[in-house]
């Protein structure tokens, strides 16, 4: 339940913010919010809290949530595993300059998420987390985007806990250390899907919250933050996304 009235506190601020947005016409179909603007040739419209600028869009801001890398310049490495079990996934993350949406190398890319049952390194003892991991640092890692604006990171299929659909959090820096990016990584959902495979590991699905109604996802109406995931749990998943970011 911590964990839950977490997301809400900084729901309400994000909630704020976006009041904000002036010259705005509803979309009649799917009652989000929608912006166009043209300036120099440049076109950006903004739908539902997501921005696109000459038609890529900027991948939406997210909290780091309560368990993020303590000290993410340590863990420069592609697997990310530790001493953690579950089914092998591949994740394939590309990022691209949100202006033209080619990809951008030499950026700093963190990511972290929870093992198989639900828990999070680094962290623990409390009771947003009774298991005590405060001293381990599984499941996070940081790679260099390359020419082609790609990191991959070898880990394990995440679990879930209460309150949350499963996730990956993504922080992005430039090469001198300045933070571009902070979102999280949604997973597909429905019959087929590596979600259904996995099922929970040993929680099973009962409980579960899904992306509609996930407090981080719940408004991501266009699925900007969900993944490709392909494969199975004998062979292991892959999962494949581009973030777009303002560098």
């Amino acid at each position: 339940m911590e964990r839950i009235r977490f997301l809400k506190s900084l729901m309400i601020g994000a909630v704020s913010t976006t009041a904000l947005v002036g010259a705005c016409k509803k979309d009649s179909t799917s009652g989000s919010t929608t912006t166009d603007s043209s300036t120099n040739g440049t076109t950006t419209t903004t739908t539902g809290g997501a921005t696109t600028t000459n038609g890529c869009t900027l991948a939406p801001d997210e909290t780091e949530g309560p368990f993020p890398t303590k000290a993410p310049a340590s863990y420069v490495r592609s697997d990310i595993t530790g001493d953690r079990t579950g089914y092998k996934l591949t994740s394939k993350i590309t990022i691209v300059n949100h202006a033209n949406c080619n990809v951008v190398s030499g950026l700093l890319v963190d990511i972290w998420h929870c093992d198989a049952a639900g828990n999070y390194s680094e962290y623990g003892g409390t009771s947003m987390q009774t298991t005590d991991y405060t001293s381990v640092h599984f499941l996070r890692g940081r790679q260099t985007t390359d020419t082609n604006g790609l990191v991959t990171f070898t880990s394990i299929f995440p679990g879930w806990y209460s309150g949350r659909a499963t996730h990956i959090h993504a922080h992005i820096y430039n090469a001198s250390g300045t933070s571009l990016k902070i979102t999280q990584i949604a997973f597909p959902e429905g019959t087929g899907t590596a979600l259904v495979a996995v099922n929970g590991y040993a929680k099973g699905m009962t409980g579960y919250t899904y992306n509609s109604s996930d407090g981080v996802f719940s408004d991501d109406t266009a699925g900007i933050e969900i993944a490709t995931v392909t494969g199975n749990i004998t062979d292991g998943f892959s999962l494949s996304i581009n973030l777009s970011v303002t560098v």
